[in-house]
């Protein structure tokens, strides 16, 4: 039983494998929170933990009693106005422009498994699973709405989810203007705040900072994720590092804007909040009419920063990522975007392919340029029909070639958007999103489609499975390089044009399920100009993501180092790419581009013809060796060790480990060569201390205990002088794999 519930004190306690999550009925019928941390057994009552204290400047709910107020009380779901002067879990409207509300409880069911969020990705249960979920019921007499909140526990995946949903029974119109996944208030402020921030080529990077009296928020008003924040937060101890000490983490599983926020009031109060952002954001409720927010994931770790991660990377890879790719090893790939961009031909992606599958490259994916008349990023987008100029056996003539020589074969799309150089626009102007009369900014000569239409969504549906069904493509690479603007849509009446970010996004989503409905055997990669829309709301749709549009191996370090604090390396696209990088001119090794890219879904992006000969030896070795070992890249359990992000940023290591500690491979990376080092230990995690470990390349046995407490001495960072006195050796790289004897 993972939710127990006191009837007498009205107490409901949800626990994990590891964790407890205590919340009760108030005296005036709202939900309070107790506790939420290291698990701690049942009992009958956890009554003390709710404390109150008559003091000063404060107003209290009952006229004549100085005992109960909102603004000393922890919540669960808090509303404004009524003694929370906090900012609040959700505001509704009413039609005689009141803001108050008091939705007190009425009811709750405890079941097993885990109810679908209609329209929106969630985490699911399946057969078996140790899940269970309590649905609350809360009633506002006066509005006649109701208000569930949802509250799923994975048992063993020592996870909680939660979301809430609102409806309206009344004849009158209701305005939801906030309306978050999660709340929570923890008992305390001796936090700090981690979270992954960036911009294009540089996403996810870990920035970490102390809580502080006031708000502190990350957030997106683009439309998108994006790259600039991540829809997560960690609150982690100061003390607390990647193997010990408290941490919580809070995810949103959506791909549109979003808040994640943390308000510390003056009884040192952390207020943390996870939703749809409420800025520029307005939802209208007609009688009968329910609104459904997405789902938070939290979980709390006392076993450090690493503890919180595999937490994640679990249950993301088992319980979000779904279909056949979801258990399957992944293909490795040769996408040819970096290799040609917009110059190809059929003869000359045929000759890509050819090579790269002998090689050992499994599935060639053409990227960019294929469809309408599409030789740069001015025109064509919205005109998903072959280039016979470039293709003139088409998709399927092209798709057959390389199918014949036994590779797969993978295609890119950028179905949410158009050019004004396009038939579509010529035909359907009126499909982009745009306010009339405003000026219609452009990015990459782009526009977004007006996803929040139905006709736009079926249009781009007919168009994508007419090819997909049509060729045999295995692989489908769906991009997004254009934040929102001027966000309108002519489609909706004017007291909903604050609903159009999320109705875009369920089209989205909307197109996605349709499409791995109908081809379950494809293998789709989120992708949005790299990096900018990774994030749980995508990985239930496609079970990898293009992680940066980067691919320099010394700045994938950064990006994947801080993409692994929530998601799994199974979905992160990482590739070997061309020298001098693309993105910063930077010349690194194959060796090291590949030994970075093995901790993703390995590939390769650049143009295998132009390799030489020793090249293209170096790359076949690589590809075998990914083969031997995918498994345990793919399955196995991630730790991070040593952090690009701490020190003076010289030193990369991180490794994963199987499941049952039999095999591990660690990866070890040096930014620049320094001379006359010190000689250093490498300490591993995640091994059995009881086993006896041999090292590739390296003499000896090992004891598991030894390699975890006393570590490998490492003698590769020495630095070495040429016949010129240069010292050489900078963005160098080693792999250790460990094997059980």
């Amino acid at each position: 039983m993972a939710i127990f519930y006191n009837e007498k004190t009205r107490e409901f306690h949800l626990q994990t494998a590891k964790s407890s999550y205590i919340f009760r009925v108030l005296e005036n019928n709202q939900l309070g929170h107790l506790f939420y941390g290291k698990k701690v057994r049942h009992k009958n009552s956890f009554e003390h933990l709710f404390v109150q204290g008559n003091r000063p400047n404060t107003p209290y709910l009952k006229e004549g009693d100085m005992s109960f107020t909102l603004e000393q009380t922890k919540q669960e779901y808090p509303s404004y106005g009524t003694t929370d002067f906090r900012e609040p879990a959700f505001q509704i409207i009413q039609e005689d422009g009141s803001r108050i509300t008091d939705f007190q409880y009425k009811s709750h069911r405890i079941f097993e498994g885990k109810p679908k969020l209609a329209g929106l990705p969630a985490t699911y249960a399946e057969k078996g699973d140790n899940v269970e979920t309590v649905e609350i019921t809360l009633y506002d007499r006066l509005m006649d709405a109701e208000l569930i909140l949802l509250y799923s526990v994975y048992e063993d995946y020592d996870a909680i989810t939660r979301s809430a949903k609102f409806i309206n029974h009344s004849k009158q119109h209701l305005n939801i203007t906030r309306a978050m996944s999660a709340n929570i208030d923890l008992i305390d402020a001796n936090y700090e705040m981690l979270q992954l921030s960036g911009a294009w080529a540089r996403e996810r990077h870990v920035k970490t900072r102390r809580l502080e009296a006031g708000i502190q928020n990350i957030s997106s008003t683009r439309g998108a994720s994006s790259g600039h924040q991540n829809p997560f937060l960690a609150l982690k101890r100061p003390e607390t590092n990647e193997f010990l000490g408290e941490v919580f983490g809070f995810n949103l599983v959506y791909s549109a804007n979003f808040l994640a926020q943390v308000e510390v009031d003056y009884l040192d109060v952390s207020r943390v909040s996870i939703g749809i952002n409420p800025f520029d954001f307005n939802w209208l409720l007609e009688e009968g009419e329910s609104f459904q927010t997405p789902e938070a994931v939290m979980v709390y770790s006392d076993q450090g920063l690493n503890g919180m991660s595999q937490r994640y990377h679990e249950l993301y890879q088992s319980r979000l990522a779904r279909g056949k790719w979801r258990d399957k090893v992944r293909p490795i790939l040769t996408n040819n975007w970096e290799g040609t961009y917009f110059n190809f031909n059929e003869e000359k992606i045929v000759d890509m392919a050819k090579q790269s599958k002998e090689l050992g490259v499994e599935l060639f994916v053409l990227d960019d340029g294929w469809f309408g008349k599409r030789d740069d990023d001015t025109t064509s987008l919205g005109d998903w029909f072959v280039d016979y100029e470039k293709l003139p056996n088409g998709i399927t003539g092209l798709a057959e070639k390389i199918t014949a020589l036994g590779m797969d074969f993978g295609l890119w799309f950028e179905p949410e958007m158009v050019s004004k150089i396009s038939k579509l626009y010529e035909t359907h102007p009126d499909w982009v999103i745009h306010v009339k009369g405003r000026n219609q900014s452009h990015g990459r000569n782009q526009y977004v489609l007006d996803f929040s239409r139905n006709e736009v969504v079926d249009a781009l549906y007919k168009m994508m499975s007419d090819i997909l069904r049509n060729a045999p493509i295995s692989y489908v690479k769906w991009d997004m390089n254009r934040y929102m603007t001027e966000i309108g849509s002519v489609a909706l009446p004017a007291d909903r044009q604050r609903e159009v970010v999320h109705r875009y996004i369920l089209g989205v989503y909307d197109l996605y399920e349709r499409l791995t409905a109908e081809f379950p055997d494809i293998l789709f990669e989120s992708c949005a100009s790299g990096g900018c829309r990774f994030d749980p709301g995508m990985l239930y749709y496609a079970p990898q993501g293009w992680t940066s549009d980067d691919t320099d191996a010394v700045e994938r370090l950064k990006i994947q180092y801080g993409t692994s604090f929530v998601y799994p390396i199974s979905s992160m696209g990482a590739h070997v790419s061309a020298v001098p990088n693309h993105q910063v001119g930077r010349v690194t090794s194959l060796k090291t581009r590949a030994n970075v890219a093995y901790f993703g879904a390995f590939g390769y992006e650049l143009d295998v013809t132009e390799m030489g000969v020793e090249e293209k030896l170096e790359m076949k070795e690589q590809i075998a060796f990914f083969k031997q070992h995918r498994e345990l890249f793919q399955f196995g359990t991630f730790y991070r060790i040593t952090s690009p992000f701490e020190g003076d940023g010289n030193r990369t290591t991180w490794m994963v480990a199987a499941k049952d500690k039999s095999k591990a491979i660690v990866g070890d990376y040096h930014i620049l060569c320094k001379p006359n080092q010190s000689f250093k230990r490498l300490l591993l995690k995640g091994l059995n201390e009881d086993f006896i470990y041999t090292i590739d390349g390296i003499d000896g046995e090992y004891n598991g205990d030894e390699l975890m407490e006393i570590g490998i001495q490492l003698d590769h960072e020495r630095f070495r002088v040429d016949e010129e006195h240069n010292v050489t050796g900078d963005f160098s790289s080693r792999l250790f794999i460990l094997h059980k004897k």
